[in-house]
């Protein structure tokens, strides 16, 4: 009734004084965001297991204008690419800073259609196994400053990853190997969240860093139980005024009897040791350094030189130290969003295991 009586007020008033009230309602409406900028990115690749694939990611930051200047910036991104065999991905990572850094936010969703290389767990390889799979993948954090920089929150993950088709006479094929046919996990549990970098996208001091501990459980629909311990922890030093040196140290652990290979720690990918296919080493534990150099050459165009090194253990032999793997390469970037300088990311990481491994993406591997 009220909403009703507004209606009937603002068709009374004269033409322009509406005109006023509507241009007002928009400024409030835009008020909600600020500082907002678009990065599309198309995308056009080329792998053995997939043929050709094209599709595009579009990133956007902003602020909340509720927040003051200094406030830290956030990052939505949207991404959909389609391969020749017919594959799918969607993605839609994010991380959300609100109510002047009071709330921290972050996800990693995303639902894929898709074919993967499996090669073996530990150090024991096996021949190239292809298999397809399609899952849901939500992963949530949920955190608040709880102390000066430090955040306290829950982190949520769930998985439900069905194998739709393996390599007759393989490993996978065997039904040997935990999670091979299908595992649905969905674990909850507690973060705690360190950062003190002077910026999001581009840091040139300061740390960023999460531990925690996350249980996946029947209770939360799990079709198994098993705890993972995770720590990442990444330091940011300005070596000049154009040179920052980046490091990143992950730490992982698996503890259970039932844990699904898809879900083990794991070497390689675009953020964790470029230059190793993503879940080429995979183990129960994994421990993991690297470090990359950042040269901002001229205006919008920078140059990094990076290198990691990675270490795999079980039960057993909680880490292997004396059996390292090593990958190293260079990249490109290019400044898409000046005033928080985020990045377009181009990489070529090398690795004594294979073929060097291209990466085009937005926003730094650490």
């Amino acid at each position: 009734m009220i909403k009703f009586y507004r209606l009937l007020v603002m068709l009374a008033l004269p033409l322009s004084v509406l005109g006023a009230q509507l241009d007002s309602l928009k400024q409030e409406r835009s008020k909600f965001l600020r500082d907002k900028t678009i990065v599309p990115v198309p995308v056009v690749f080329r792998l053995p297991e997939t043929g050709f694939g094209a599709g595009a990611v579009v990133a956007s930051t902003f602020s909340f204008a509720r927040d003051s200047v200094g406030a830290k910036p956030s990052q939505l991104s949207f991404g959909v690419t389609y391969t020749q065999k017919k594959q799918v991905l969607i993605f839609l990572p994010f991380t959300i800073f609100y109510d002047n850094n009071r709330y921290y936010f972050s996800g990693d969703n995303g639902w894929y259609k898709y074919n993967y290389f499996y090669f073996g767990i530990g150090e024991n390889r096996v021949p190239e196994e292809i298999f397809d799979v399609q899952y849901p993948r939500i992963r949530l954090l949920a955190s608040r400053l709880v102390a000066r920089n430090t955040y306290l929150g829950l982190r949520y993950q769930y998985e439900g990853y069905n194998v739709t088709g393996t390599r007759p006479g393989g490993e996978l094929a065997s039904g040997q190997i935990e999670g091979s046919d299908f595992s649905r996990t969905s674990g909850l549990g507690v973060s705690l969240l360190r950062d003190t970098r002077d910026m999001v996208f581009y840091p040139r001091r300061g740390i960023f860093g999460e531990v925690y501990v996350l249980p996946t459980s029947r209770i939360f629909g799990a079709d198994r139980n098993f705890t993972r311990l995770y720590l990442d922890l990444s330091h940011y030093q300005s070596l000049g005024k154009k040179v920052v040196l980046a490091t990143n140290y992950v730490a992982s652990a698996t503890v259970g009897d039932r844990i699904p290979f898809s879900q083990l720690s794991f070497l390689g990918g675009q953020k964790k040791m470029r230059g190793i296919y993503e879940g080429y080493f995979r183990d129960k534990n994994a421990l993991i350094g690297q470090a990359e150099a950042r040269w901002e050459v001229w205006r919008f165009i920078g140059l990094v030189g990076f290198g990691a090194v990675g270490f795999l253990g079980d039960e057993k032999d909680f880490v292997r130290l004396g059996k390292p793997k090593y990958t190293y390469g260079v990249g490109l970037r290019l400044t898409a969003q000046k005033k928080n300088h985020l990045n377009i990311r181009i990489d070529y990481g090398m690795s004594p295991y294979g073929s060097g491994n291209f990466y085009a993406t937005i926003g730094e591997a650490f």
